[in-house]
């Protein structure tokens, strides 16, 4: 069965994926657990697809799901500044926010993002952070951060209103053999997430492996590549120009995905600017790794 997808069903389905269970949801609307379930429910059925997983800590959205969660930021935005421009009492947010991106999402994911919310919100004063993990959790724990997008560790799993898995690209440079013995690897150094999840994927390969070369730096890792000094494991947007990335290789395993999130202090719940900020930070970080919805 499909049908309108109602504006109750929309926001108990935002709220249920910012929570991460339909039970915390129910808290932030003020509804019962029942009540939010058979309004996602409905909305299963108006929209003709499973968007959510149950699972025993809580829930997981669908790739259906995915979808139908850009789009429903999107008509709960329109909505709720079209009923406050009726009433009068639409006002320009302004003032000072802070956010902290993960040097590889700053590099060419979300620069256009950051424009786009410039040219939205021309009174407010953003201030991006970027850093390593273990740096911006110094400032998260200061209470310096309103928004992170990146490392699920820097604001802790209560504060994490989306997950996203970001698959990763092989890369090395045109005069570098990947049959090399033990292959020699271009790694972030600890204690970034993304490194245990390369090395496992290697040894599972039956891959001896070396660390040929480590940094905390994109860029320092993006050289390394370049010059031929090893294989790297990067997202695609940073993967360098000039070189190879191997579709399929016997040399090679599938490469791992990451795990990407997007985490909000909670006193910013009610803030329209970081609304609109978390909706196309989200939007373009999925377009960059999965393709436009």
């Amino acid at each position: 069965m499909e049908g309108d997808l109602r504006i109750s069903d929309l926001r108990s389905f935002t709220a249920t994926v910012r929570a991460g269970s339909i039970s915390r949801g129910a808290v932030a609307l003020g509804l019962t657990q029942p009540a939010v379930t058979q309004r996602i429910r409905r909305l299963e059925s108006a929209a003709g697809e499973q968007i959510l997983l149950r699972e025993p800590r809580g829930v997981r959205v669908t790739p259906a799901g995915e979808k139908l969660l850009a789009y429903a930021e999107r008509i709960l935005a329109l909505h709720d500044d079209a009923r406050a421009s009726v009433k009068g009492q639409r006002t320009a947010p302004q003032g000072h926010r802070a956010i902290a991106l993960l040097e590889d999402l700053a590099l060419t994911t979300l620069p256009t993002a950051l424009a786009d919310f410039a040219k939205m919100h021309p009174l407010v004063d953003l201030e991006v952070i970027v850093g390593s993990a273990r740096a911006l959790r110094g400032l998260a724990d200061r209470g310096r951060l309103d928004l992170v997008f990146g490392d699920p560790s820097v604001m802790g799993d209560a504060s994490i209103r989306w997950r996203h898995q970001a698959p990763l690209t092989w890369a090395y440079a045109p005069s570098f053999d990947p049959a090399t013995e033990p292959l020699p690897l271009v790694l972030f150094s600890h204690p970034c997430q993304w490194r245990q999840p390369v090395l496992d994927a290697i040894t599972r390969h039956g891959r001896q492996w070396r660390t040929a070369f480590q940094s905390t730096s994109v860029h320092a890792v993006q050289a390394a590549i370049s010059a031929g000094i090893g294989v790297g494991a990067l997202l695609t947007s940073n993967v360098p120009p000039d070189a190879v990335r191997p579709a399929a290789h016997r040399e090679l395993p599938e490469p791992p995905m990451v795990e990407v999130v997007l985490s909000r202090k909670a006193a910013t719940e009610t803030d329209p600017a970081l609304d609109d900020l978390e909706r196309l930070l989200k939007r373009a970080l999925t377009a960059d790794t999965h393709g436009p919805a």
